[in-house]
C-alpha cells in the first residue's frame, strides 16, 4: 500500500535521546549505568512510569513512587531529578525531513508524555517549550498518553493516530528511538523504523517515502 502518512514519536527523534542524560546523572551520582533506564523496566506496564504517562499519578506521587522503586534495586533517586532529564537537544535536520513529509503526507505525533514541564514535549522551560510548540504546530495530528490514558507500546494508541488521521495503518511509516515501541507499530502494518542515529533514521526514511532529506550546513 502506498504511503499516506508518517508517524513520529518525539523525545528522541526530534530531539537529543534522554537515556544520554540519564548515563550523564547516573555518572555523577555514581550509581550504576543505565539504573534509570532499569527502574523503569521493571514491572513496566504499572510502575511510576507508566502511571504518569497515562495521567493515573500526578508530579509528586510519581516522585515518591521512583523513589520507592529505585529505592528497592539499591539507589534511591527520587522522580524528581530524573524529570529535567527529559529536555533534549533539538535535531534541526529531522524537523526538516518533517517539514519535507508534511508536502506530500499526512503527519503525526504519538508521544509518552507527563503531564509536567510545558507542553505536551515537557519542555523545561519557556525556550525550550517555544522551540518545540514549533515543531508540535506542523503536525496534523498529536496524541499524547498523559491526555489519552494510554501509553506506546499499547496498540491502541496507535490506532488513535490512525483513526485522528484518517489513515489506515498500513499506509504508515512510524519513527521512535525505542524498539519496544516499533515492534506494535509493525504489528499493526506499519513501516516501523527504530530511530538510532539522525543519518540511518533519515536514510530509512527517504528509501520508505520516496523522498530526498538534504544534508543541512552544520548550525
Amino acid at each position: 500500500m502506498a504511503v499516506e502518512a508518517v508517524l513520529w514519536d518525539f523525545g528522541g527523534v526530534f530531539t537529543s535521546s534522554p537515556f544520554e542524560a540519564f548515563n550523564r546523572f547516573e555518572t555523577a551520582r555514581g550509581v550504576p549505568r543505565d539504573l534509570i533506564r532499569t527502574v523503569n523496566a521493571t514491572n513496566p506496564l504499572e510502575n511510576a512510569w507508566a502511571r504518569f504517562e497515562r495521567g493515573e499519578i500526578d508530579r509528586a506521587g510519581f516522585d515518591l513512587k521512583f523513589l520507592e522503586e529505585s529505592t528497592a534495586l539499591g539507589h534511591a533517586i527520587r522522580g524528581a531529578e530524573v524529570l529535567p532529564l527529559l529536555a533534549g537537544q533539538v535535531r534541526p535536520r529531522m524537523v526538516e525531513a518533517l517539514k519535507i513529509c508534511k508536502r506530500r503526507f499526512k503527519v503525526g505525533c504519538i508521544t509518552n508524555n507527563m503531564a509536567q514541564g510545558q507542553g505536551p514535549s515537557m519542555a523545561a522551560d519557556a525556550d525550550g517549550a517555544s522551540r518545540s510548540a514549533a515543531i508540535m504546530a506542523l503536525f496534523d495530528k498529536v496524541v499524547e498518553s498523559s491526555k489519552a490514558g494510554v501509553r506506546k507500546p499499547d496498540p491502541r494508541i496507535y490506532r488513535m493516530a490512525c483513526e485522528a488521521l484518517e489513515v489506515s495503518p498500513a499506509a504508515c511509516v512510524y519513527l521512535d528511538d525505542l524498539g519496544i515501541n516499533c515492534k506494535p507499530a509493525a504489528t499493526l502494518g506499519m513501516r516501523a523504523i527504530k530511530v538510532v542515529t539522525e543519518a540511518q533514521a533519515l536514510d530509512e526514511l527517504a528509501e520508505a517515502t520516496g523522498l530526498v532529506f538534504p544534508e543541512m550546513a552544520p548550525a
